[in-house]
C-alpha cells in the first residue's frame, strides 16, 4: 500500500538571505501554515549570501529544531542571482518556488500555484496586481523596464513578475544547463520555455528591514537584463555610426558646393568644437556598448564558479 503522504509531491521553497534576521522566523511561520495542511512534502532551502547580521545563526537555529530546512552558507556576498541559483541547484523537489525573504510574496499561494501544476503546467507564474510600499519612482521604473526589455529582447518577459514562481522538475534541471556566470535570473526562467500559466496577487510591504537595492543597483540590475538577451544596443550603435557618416558626408558635400560657388570663408571656432566634442562622444557611446558585452566575455572566459558553498547544515 502506498503511503499517501510520501506519494505527495515535494515542493522546495529556495529562499536567498542577505541580512534578513527578522524575517528568518516569519518567513518559516508562514510556510509552514500555509503548506502543511494542503497535502504536500516540502523542504525549506536557504541560501545565506554573505549576511552580516544574525541571519546564519537564526537559520542555524530553525534546522535544529525542523529538518525540513536545509541551510547553506556561501564563502562571501556572491550577489542574489548567484545565491538563487545556489538555492535552486540544492533544491530537491518535484516543484520549486523561488521565495524572496522579505514576504512581500505571499507563501499562501503556493498551493495554488501547486494545482496549477498538477493540471500539465511547467511553470506557474506569480504576477503582481498592485506593489504595495513602493514610491512612484520605483512604480514607475519596474513599468518602464519590463516594457523597454521586451521591445529589446527576442523573448517576452512576463510584466510584473519578479522571481515568485513555480517550476517543475524538468524546468529546473533545463535551467540548470545553463552555464553563464553572469546571470539574469527573470530572462532565464523564460528561456527555457515549456507550457506556462499565472496566478495573480497583491504585494504587500517589506515586513521588516530595508532592501539593499538602490538606484544604482537597479539600473545596473536593468543594464545586466539588457545585456543578457538582446544584441539591439549593438545595433544602435552600428546604426548611429552609420547615421553620424552620412550626416558628415551631406556636410562635407555642402561645404564643397559653397566653397565653388563663394569661395572659402573661415569657418568659426564653435562649430568646429562642437563636431568635434559631438563625435568624440558618439565614439565613446559606442565604445561603452561595446566594452559591456566585451566585458561579459571576458567573465565568461575565465569559467569561475558562480558561487561557493563554505558550509552547510542539512540535517543527513
Amino acid at each position: 500500500m502506498i503511503d499517501p503522504i510520501m506519494s505527495a509531491p515535494l515542493v522546495s521553497v529556495v529562499v536567498p538571505f542577505h541580512n534578513e534576521t527578522d524575517n528568518v522566523r516569519p518567513l518559516y511561520a508562514r510556510l509552514r501554515a500555509a503548506l502543511d495542511g494542503a497535502d504536500l512534502r516540502w523542504e525549506l532551502v536557504c541560501v545565506n549570501d554573505g549576511s552580516r547580521d544574525g541571519t546564519l545563526t537564526a537559520l542555524i537555529s530553525l534546522q535544529a529544531e525542523d529538518a525540513r530546512v536545509r541551510v547553506h552558507d556561501l564563502s562571501r556576498n556572491f550577489g542574489k542571482e548567484a545565491a538563487l541559483t545556489a538555492a535552486l541547484d540544492q533544491a530537491k523537489g518535484d516543484v520549486v518556488v523561488p521565495l524572496d525573504a522579505d514576504l512581500q510574496d505571499p507563501p499562501e499561494i503556493i498551493p495554488e500555484m501547486v494545482a496549477k501544476w498538477r493540471e500539465g503546467f511547467d511553470v506557474v507564474n506569480a504576477v503582481r496586481r498592485s506593489r504595495r510600499g513602493e514610491g512612484r519612482l520605483k512604480r514607475a521604473s519596474a513599468f518602464l523596464f519590463y516594457r523597454v526589455i521586451n521591445r529589446l529582447s527576442s523573448i517576452e518577459i512576463p510584466r510584473d513578475t519578479g522571481d515568485f514562481r513555480l517550476m517543475s522538475r524538468t524546468a529546473v534541471d533545463a535551467l540548470k544547463l545553463m552555464p553563464e556566470r553572469r546571470r539574469f535570473m527573470k530572462g532565464m526562467f523564460v528561456w527555457v520555455g515549456f507550457p506556462t500559466t499565472s496566478v495573480f496577487y497583491h504585494r504587500a510591504e517589506r515586513r521588516a528591514g530595508s532592501t539593499s537595492w538602490n538606484a544604482w543597483g537597479l539600473w545596473n540590475f536593468a543594464l545586466e537584463g539588457i545585456t543578457s538577451f538582446s544584441q539591439v544596443p549593438l545595433r544602435v550603435a552600428s546604426y548611429f555610426g552609420i547615421v553620424v557618416a552620412l550626416i558628415s558626408t551631406i556636410y562635407a558635400l555642402f561645404l564643397l558646393v559653397r566653397t565653388l560657388l563663394y569661395g572659402n570663408p573661415v569657418s568659426g571656432y564653435p562649430s568646429i568644437m562642437v563636431a568635434v566634442l559631438f563625435l568624440g562622444g558618439a565614439q565613446l557611446m559606442a565604445l561603452g556598448v561595446i566594452g559591456e558585452y566585451l566585458g561579459r566575455i571576458y567573465e565568461e572566459t575565465k569559467q569561475r564558479p558562480v558561487y561557493i558553498i563554505r558550509r552547510s547544515w542539512t540535517g543527513s
